[in-house]
C-alpha cells in the first residue's frame, strides 16, 4: 500500500516539476490536462469518440496559435495546425515517431514507416515504378476497372440507399493489383478476407492508442488485443506473400505482363522493379519487398477507394456541383461511352477541384507524427529535441485562411483568382515536404478516371450533413456510406 502511495507522490513531484522547469520558449500547454495522465483520458472511448476528441483539440490548438504541448500519459506530444510550422516540422525531421511502431509489425521498414536510412535508399530505387512513362501505361486498366465498377453498381440504381464502399474499395484494390503489382486479386480469391482483415488491423490500432497504457510494448504483448492484431496480421502477410510468390513464378516463367516493362523505356511498374532490383543488385529481400508490397495496397487502395467514397457522396449533397461536373465531362468526352484518355485528365479541370475540396472536408490521413532530432524553430516558438510531434493535417485544411466557408464544400474555390489561401502549404492531403505521399499522381489519374465514369452514367443522391465520422487510422463514416443513384438517360 504503501509503495503505490510513494509511487504516486513521486510520479506527481515529477509532473510538477517538468511544468515548472519547461522552457519558456516551448509551445503553451494544451489547459485542462491531469496530473500524471495529462489529456489521455479524453482518448479512453471508441474510434467515434477519438475523433470527436481530435476534433475539439483541433479548435483548441488554433486558439492557442497552432501548436500546443500536450500529455498523454506517459509520452508528452507538441501537436501542430499551422500550416507553415506544419511544414517546417516534416522538412526540418524526417524520423518517424514511435507512434509508428504499433503499425510496424504489419508494415515494417516500407516507405510510410521505414526510418530515414532506410527510407532515402528505398524511396531512390522505388521513383522510377511511378515515373509518368509507367503511369501512362495504366489508362487502359484505369479504364477497364472504372467501366467494371459501373457494371456494379447498376444493380443498384434506383433501389434507394446502399453502401457503396463495399464496390469502390474492392474495385480499388483490384486496379492496384493490376497495376503495380501486376497481379488479378480476383484469381486469388482472397480480397473480401484481405479487406476485413484490414478493417480489423485499423480498428485494434485506434483502441491501443486510446489507451494509453498498451502504448508500451511490454504491457500490451498480454493484452487480448494484441492476439486478435496477430491473427490479422497473419491474414494479411499470407495474402502479400501470396502475390509475391505469384509474380515471381510468372517472370521466372517468363510470364511477362503488358505492365511488367514499358516498351522503349527502362521503367517497371512497381513490384517487377522490386523484383528485378533483388535479382540483379541485391537491393531488397524478400522481407522488404513484402512490406512494400503491403505499403502500396494499402495506401493504393484503401485512400483512393475513400476520396471515391466521400466525394460521391459530396457531388450526391450538391446537385450543382454533380451537374457542372457532367457538363465538363460531356464536353471532354462527348455523349458517347469512350474511354478517358491521357490528355483528357489535363481538361478535367473541375472534376480536380471537386477531387481536391472533397479530400480538402474529409481528410483521408488526418495526421502523422514525427519523432524531433533536433529542436524545431517554429514561428513563435521552439520545439526541443527528443520529443513526439503530431501534424494535424485535417486540422490545416480546416485552417481560418480558407476564409469563413471553410465548412462548406466549395469547388470552385479551386478555381476563382483569390479564393484559394495564398500558402502552398495550405493543402496538405498527400502530406508536406520529402517524405510525401510518392504515389500521388498514381491516385488522381485513377480517380480522375472512377469519377469520371461514374458520374457520365449516375445521378447520385445523398446528404453529407448526417455523416458521422470516425478515425480508424484513416478517416471514414462510422454508421454507413450511404448513395442513392439513378441511371442516366
Amino acid at each position: 500500500m504503501w509503495t503505490v502511495v510513494l509511487l504516486c507522490c513521486a510520479c506527481a513531484a515529477y509532473w510538477l516539476w517538468s511544468r515548472k522547469t519547461r522552457s519558456t520558449t516551448e509551445p503553451p500547454v494544451l489547459p485542462g490536462a491531469w496530473p500524471i495522465v495529462g489529456h489521455a483520458l479524453r482518448f479512453v472511448g471508441d474510434s467515434c469518440h477519438c475523433w470527436n476528441t481530435f476534433n475539439a483539440m483541433k479548435n483548441e490548438i488554433h486558439d492557442l496559435g497552432g501548436v500546443a504541448t500536450v500529455p498523454l500519459g506517459p509520452r508528452t506530444f507538441y501537436f501542430v495546425t499551422d500550416p507553415d510550422d506544419c511544414s517546417t516540422v516534416l522538412n526540418t525531421c524526417l524520423e518517424k515517431d514511435d507512434i509508428y511502431e504499433f503499425v510496424k509489425p504489419f508494415l515494417g521498414e516500407g516507405l510510410a514507416t521505414g526510418k530515414v536510412s532506410i527510407w532515402k535508399n528505398h524511396r531512390k530505387l522505388l521513383n522510377p515504378a511511378f515515373n509518368q512513362s509507367v503511369l501512362d501505361t495504366f489508362m487502359g486498366v484505369f479504364n477497364s476497372q472504372s467501366r467494371k465498377l459501373v457494371r456494379e453498381l447498376e444493380k443498384e440504381a434506383g433501389k434507394g440507399p446502399f453502401d457503396h464502399w463495399a464496390y469502390t474499395r474492392v474495385n480499388a484494390l483490384e486496379t492496384l493489383g493490376l497495376t503495380s503489382l501486376g497481379i488479378d486479386f480476383t484469381d486469388l480469391n482472397r480480397s473480401t478476407q484481405y479487406l476485413e482483415a484490414l478493417e480489423t488491423l485499423f480498428s485494434t490500432l485506434i483502441e491501443r492508442f486510446a489507451k494509453f497504457w498498451w502504448h508500451s510494448p511490454y504491457t500490451f504483448a498480454f493484452s487480448k488485443l494484441k492476439k486478435k492484431q496477430d491473427a490479422v496480421i497473419k491474414i494479411l502477410h499470407n495474402t502479400s506473400n501470396t502475390v509475391l510468390q505469384k509474380r515471381k513464378s510468372e517472370l521466372t516463367g517468363n510470364v511477362c505482363s503488358e505492365r511488367s516493362v514499358i516498351p522503349g523505356t527502362r521503367f517497371k511498374a512497381l513490384l517487377d522493379l522490386m523484383l528485378e532490383l533483388k535479382a540483379e543488385k541485391g537491393a531488397f529481400n524478400d522481407r522488404e519487398i513484402r512490406e512494400q508490397v503491403d505499403l502500396a495496397i494499402l495506401g493504393g487502395h484503401d485512400t483512393s477507394a475513400n476520396v471515391l467514397m466521400f466525394t460521391m457522396i459530396l457531388l450526391g449533397s450538391c446537385p450543382e456541383a454533380q451537374d457542372k461536373a457532367f457538363a465538363e465531362i460531356r464536353k471532354v468526352l462527348g455523349d458517347g461511352d469512350r474511354d478517358v484518355e491521357k490528355a483528357d485528365l489535363s481538361k478535367l479541370v473541375y472534376l480536380e477541384a471537386v477531387l481536391k475540396e472533397s479530400m480538402r472536408m474529409f481528410t483521408t490521413a488526418p495526421a502523422v507524427a514525427r519523432k524531433l532530432d533536433k529542436d524545431v524553430k517554429l514561428k513563435n516558438c521552439t520545439l526541443s529535441a527528443g520529443m513526439s510531434c503530431g501534424l494535424f493535417l485535417f486540422a490545416v485544411h480546416k485552417h481560418p485562411m480558407w476564409g469563413p466557408d471553410v465548412h462548406e464544400f466549395k469547388p470552385e474555390r479551386w478555381l476563382e483568382p483569390g479564393r484559394l489561401p495564398d500558402n502552398p502549404n495550405a493543402f496538405a492531403t498527400f502530406s508536406l515536404g520529402r517524405r510525401m505521399c510518392i504515389g500521388k499522381n498514381y491516385a488522381f489519374m485513377s480517380m480522375k478516371t472512377t469519377i469520371a465514369h461514374v458520374i457520365r452514367n449516375y445521378r447520385i443522391t445523398a446528404d453529407h450533413t448526417k455523416l458521422k465520422l470516425k478515425v480508424d487510422v484513416i478517416l471514414k463514416p462510422a454508421d454507413g456510406y450511404y448513395i442513392s443513384i439513378e441511371k442516366r438517360a
